[in-house]
């Protein structure tokens, strides 16, 4: 019989501490390859010319391991969902303060949740193309954050596509509506280029440079117009966006730190994605001053707080490594006087092309514009406006039925004006291999002429209309009725007088006013609810 009492213990293992455990879940993954050499398993980490001589020099950003990282985005999402149920079941979108707000979600579901599923692929593939384990560990979980933002945000919208038109085919649309080549273009570039560009492209420009001026003026303008499923997971996110911030400041430091010659490259990059990301916050700045019924502040205020303040200290930081603010940075601080008011006045022109409402701001938001921008809006911009409301309310509503020369690069209609000179359209010209080549800006022109090779292969819409690309299988451009344009709004899927109609009488605003007048009223609604 065996003496339990005496008989030999088991060695027990100690559990590794937290410094050990996230060593061996994250530096301790890496390895050194026998059968193929480093350089072909890694084929994309040279050609840019960066130099790299120690990758252990990574300082990792998130300090988290994976099980850890599963475990808190766990909590978050728990949270987040029984936010956006309860808003979807208790009819939360009757608290909005006006309908006008749901075409900023419009705007948002086909223009910027499609770049967080971009973002997601972006940084899955960088992470496989970075040598150090370090980067590549931080790359991989920045990934999830983006595929998970790009869920919630699907998830918390699709309650709206219930109720109200222009949500059913953001997808589709992102891929070929004219405006939408603007966002997409931007990560079409971004992911075509080489890991540290891309690096310095999302991770930097964009994600710690620009990001708060997409997420925190949107989100709180979530919350001033009672939306909580947008709010909701906005802010879930935005705890997100701080550690990604973190990336992509540690890549640009990590890239300055390696190697003196690495500067003028980084530098360019910087210059070349400032001015991309800048031109994709038009639609951003435009929302802000036009499309929120309640505001929150205006374009020229987020602009100041986000980028001239946040923004140049951090610039004042990076002097130290010899890097400079970006070239056009003086410019889009000047034009914050007036990007929004020319870029709506763009969409109220092209309300026939675009999957949302457009509508002239009333007497008290031309008040608050003149309020906010006491230099430029009643000069430039409030007799334009009020010519169009005139226009408008006799019947007679202002439609361009031209289509608009575009930029070669960011893509956007040429509605930018000289810089110092509001008054003239900005317009520069390239030459290459004997063609000529248009931009807006000198940003864009210095883009161009860097990598016109890259440039001259964009898919511009226009261009695509005219050469006949943009028309579904069933159309026939020699029909005696053929109408082109009509034909490129089926082909876009709009719902042809629904979704591309002016705001004022339009299904969603006598829907909204319908479901809000049974919530507040025991008198009948007037009829069943347009569409019905």
């Amino acid at each position: 019989m065996t003496d339990i009492a005496n008989a030999p213990k088991a060695a027990t293992t100690k559990k590794p501490g937290l410094k050990e455990r996230y060593a061996l879940m994250t530096r301790g993954l890496d390895w050194e390859t026998t059968y193929q050499p480093m350089e072909e398993v890694f084929p994309y980490a040279t050609y840019e010319g960066i130099k790299i001589h120690d990758w252990d020099k990574w300082e990792d950003p998130f300090r988290l391991t994976m099980d850890a990282y599963w475990k808190y985005q766990a909590e978050k999402e728990q949270k987040l969902y029984a936010i956006m149920d309860a808003f979807a079941q208790n009819n939360g979108h009757l608290g909005l303060t006006d309908a006008r707000y749901l075409n900023s979600l419009k705007l948002f579901l086909t223009g910027v949740s499609p770049l967080e599923y971009m973002a997601h692929r972006g940084f899955a593939h960088v992470g496989r193309q970075l040598p150090g384990v370090g980067a590549r560990v931080a790359c991989q979980m920045q990934s999830l954050d983006e595929l998970r933002h790009a869920q919630t945000q699907i998830h918390s919208m699709s309650n709206y596509n219930k109720l109200y038109d222009g949500f059913h085919s953001w997808r589709h649309m992102h891929d070929r509506v004219w405006y939408l080549s603007v966002p997409k273009s931007f990560f079409d570039d971004a992911i075509t280029a080489g890991p540290f560009e891309y690096m310095i492209a999302i991770g930097f420009s964009f994600e710690y440079v620009l990001t708060n001026l997409l997420f925190v003026p949107f989100i709180s303008g979530a919350a001033y117009n009672g939306d909580m499923g947008a709010m909701a997971f906005g802010f879930s996110a935005q705890s997100d966006e701080s550690r990604h911030m973190t990336l992509g400041l540690e890549a640009i430091k990590f890239m300055l730190e390696q190697d003196p010659d690495n500067l003028p490259i980084v530098q360019h990059w910087i210059d070349k994605w400032f001015w991309r990301g800048y031109r994709v916050l038009t639609l951003v700045a435009m929302m802000l001053d036009y499309m929120l019924p309640k505001k929150v502040m205006s374009w020229k205020e987020a602009w100041e707080i986000y980028a001239e303040e946040n923004g140049g200290a951090l610039f004042q930081d990076l002097a130290r490594y010899g890097i400079r603010p970006p070239l056009g940075w003086q410019q889009a601080c000047d034009d914050k006087e007036h990007l929004s008011a020319q870029a709506w006045s763009t969409f109220y022109q092209y309300q026939g092309a675009a999957p949302f409402h457009t509508w002239m701001p009333s007497a008290e938001e031309m008040d608050w514009q003149s309020e906010k921008y006491p230099d430029s809006f009643d000069e430039y911009y409030r007799p334009r406006f009020e010519h169009w409301a005139e226009q408008e309310a006799a019947g007679n509503r202002f439609y361009n039925g031209t289509l608009p020369m575009l930029c070669q690069v960011c893509q956007i209609p040429m509605l930018f004006t000289e810089p110092g000179d509001p008054t003239r359209i900005c317009y520069r010209e390239s030459e290459h291999k004997g063609e000529t080549y248009h931009t807006c800006s000198d940003g864009c022109k210095n883009i161009f002429d860097y990598e016109p090779e890259k440039y001259v292969q964009a898919w511009l819409p226009v261009q695509q209309i005219y050469q006949g690309n943009c028309f579904g299988p069933d159309a026939d451009p020699t029909a005696a009725d053929f109408n082109p344009l009509l034909e490129v709004i089926k082909w876009y899927r709009m719902n042809v007088g629904v979704d591309n109609s002016p705001y004022e009488g339009s299904r969603d605003q006598q829907n909204f006013q319908a479901w809000k007048q049974q919530t507040t009223s025991n008198a009948p609604a007037g009829g069943s609810p347009a569409g019905a």
